[in-house]
């Protein structure tokens, strides 16, 4: 979408900016430092300045916010004044979720013009907080030319307004906002539940349904979609408008499918109950700025910025269940799980985002090794509410990755029970997974119909195609209907290197060597690294000749840590090559490469 674009764009110039700031004169004076290993990781060890800085950088590009923090104030103990450090001291502070410190580095720094956009923010949250809202205003004055920082400027205005007691004029503020097309569902959101707040259901209903109708808004920030859907339903539900508040949660439905939240919010209401609002103080108002900001920004590269938006919303709002959600995810995509962990045992008990989390923490506690306990964590969730296809999904995931398809079958048979004979479009994982299991099982019999039925409820779905076109070619069944459904999965995903390869082994198995060369080649590139990928890359080379270059991708595959039991396989091609291809086609029995079940994890 041409306004996500321009939102993610602005963050180039905005807060993202002061995550790089200048490095050069420290950069310079440790230049020809040679630290050891232990210097790197072990504060004990550490005994000059550029062993200091340079742990500390090391520990930043890692994400490792606490020990960053660490290097960092043992940096400052060699050179007390060195402002850069300061700098990067006080954003690791907060990124740590340490605010307080972080704030009093940041009063320190205040007239910095480096990290002012930082510094500005980090006081007036602390003023709100603490309830000076006259000498927060004091710090949300911005005269820059970025569209990004000056609707949050002026949204944070308006809640500290609201503070004040000023709520008429804080609405008028939002309501006159004028900037770029993607302004609106952060105008609209905020004008809603800032009217709610102060008594106006009008304008409240008025504005949260121009956010909810507001497709195009809704896909750049779904959290703030979200959000929006949930209050316009509250609203109603408090002024006795059953139906219609029913009728919003059926609306977000239709962009966000299976939202626990959702879900929980329309038990509720139906049931009578009066739910709370979204937001009831100007602090959570506030926090939902950057919030907001930090979902619609949230994407691969833009990590540190979001971390940023979302741990300084933490501070003012430390039960927002979303908020904590989406810090969970980064701290896991930033191989953090541990962290992750802590984030998703914060959310409050009573928060209908609380299954979300729980799911989440099941499936990243099985990824710190805690298997068993993983398990144990996500059958209590099944128990404790069998109609949630998602619990068995994710302890369908656990199941997989462990390798226990005898169970990971039961598992699925028993979701597909609950589901019933009118299985919805959204069920096709499951299917999918159920036939992958009795595929693992060597029970082909029950396999196929699964993922037929996968392909019924969504007949385009890339993974799906792949896996049953390329078991037939395999298995030197229906071999043209086979090849044409794997190229209709590269179509669908041409960037998927796991697809692509087995596109590039079908065409193996069926003797086209010199094509297979082609799409092996491809899928090495766009997923590098993998042992499968670079095996099957290996074979192509050899049938075509070019046997050093196959030589050499084996040996990149056994360095990839290739499953046990094909090492002695991959040595033995090392050594002797392949067998001529009249033997070498009844051996060949490899399975396609499975692309990793991150879809099946997002809950």
């Amino acid at each position: 979408m041409r306004q996500s674009f321009a939102l993610r764009t602005l963050a180039g110039t905005a807060l993202a900016l002061l995550l790089s700031v200048s490095q050069a004169p420290l950069a310079l004076a440790a230049a020809n430092a040679q630290p050891t290993e232990a210097e790197s990781f072990d504060l004990g060890s550490v005994d000059s300045f550029a062993g200091a800085f340079l742990a500390a950088r090391t520990a930043e590009a890692d994400r490792d916010y606490p020990s960053a923090v660490k290097f960092y104030k043992k940096a400052l103990e060699f050179t007390p004044n060195e402002l850069e450090l300061q700098q990067r001291l006080m954003i690791a502070l907060i990124m740590n979720g340490e605010f307080d410190e972080g704030v009093d580095l940041a009063k320190v720094l205040e007239n910095d013009p480096a990290v002012e956009r930082v510094t500005s923010v980090a006081l007036g949250f602390r003023a709100i907080r603490d309830g000076d809202y006259t000498q927060a205003l004091k710090h949300f004055k911005y005269q820059g030319p970025n569209d990004l920082d000056r609707l949050m400027n002026q949204l944070l205005i308006a809640w500290t307004k609201v503070g004040e007691g000023k709520g008429k004029e804080a609405l008028k503020l939002v309501q006159d906002l004028e900037g770029p097309s993607w302004y609106g569902i952060f105008r609209n959101y905020n004008v809603g539940v800032m009217a709610a707040m102060i008594g106006d259901v009008d304008a409240a209903r008025k504005a949260l349904t121009d956010t909810v109708t507001d497709r195009n808004g809704g896909a750049t920030a779904p959290d703030t979609f979200a959000r929006s859907v949930i209050a316009l339903a509250t609203l109603e539900a408090q002024a006795g408008n059953k139906q219609k508040a029913l009728d919003a949660l059926s609306a977000g439905d239709e962009l966000i499918t299976n939202f626990a939240p959702f879900k929980a919010l329309r038990t509720e209401i139906e049931s009578g109950g009066q739910p709370k609002p979204v937001v009831a103080t100007a602090a959570q108002g506030a926090a939902g700025v950057l919030f907001s900001i930090g979902g619609a920004l949230n994407r691969e590269g833009a990590e540190d910025t979001v971390m940023l938006y979302l741990q300084l919303s933490h501070a003012l709002d430390k039960d927002a269940a979303d908020t904590l959600i989406l810090l969970g995810g980064i701290a896991e995509n930033a191989k953090q799980p541990e962290k992750a962990i802590a984030f998703y045992r914060q959310v409050p008990e009573s928060s209908p985002m609380r299954r979300i989390s729980e799911l989440q923490l099941g499936l990243t506690l099985a990824e710190t090794g805690k298997v068993q306990e993983a398990r144990e964590h996500l059958l209590a969730l099944i128990a404790s509410d069998p109609q949630d296809i998602r619990s068995y999904l994710a302890y369908g995931s656990v199941l997989s990755d462990a390798k226990d398809y005898a169970a990971m079958a039961d598992n699925y048979d028993k979701a597909i029970e609950i589901i019933g004979q009118n299985p919805a479009r959204n069920h096709w994982s499951v299917f999918f997974q159920r036939g992958i299991a009795y595929e693992r099982l060597k029970k082909w019999d029950k396999a196929e119909p699964n993922f037929h039925k996968a392909l019924e409820l969504n007949p385009d779905q890339p993974q799906v195609l792949n896996y049953l076109g390329y078991s037939w070619v395999d298995m030197n069944r229906n071999l043209q209907e086979g090849l044409e459904m794997i190229k209709k999965a590269v179509e669908l995903r041409p960037d998927d290197g796991y697809i692509v390869d087995s596109l590039g082994w079908a065409y193996y198995r069926l003797g086209r060597f010199e094509e297979a060369v082609v799409e092996l080649e491809r899928a090495v590139e766009l997923r590098a690294g993998d042992a499968t990928i670079n095996d099957h890359l290996g074979d192509a080379y050899w049938r075509v000749g070019r046997k050093l270059e196959a030589k050499y991708q084996w040996k990149r595959a056994l360095a990839s840590e290739p499953e046990e039991a094909e090492v002695p396989k991959i040595q033995a091609k090392i050594e002797k090559g392949l067998p001529a291809i009249e033997a070498d086609a009844a051996k060949v029995e490899t399975k396609p490469v499975e692309e990793p079940k991150k879809d099946d994890k997002k809950t």
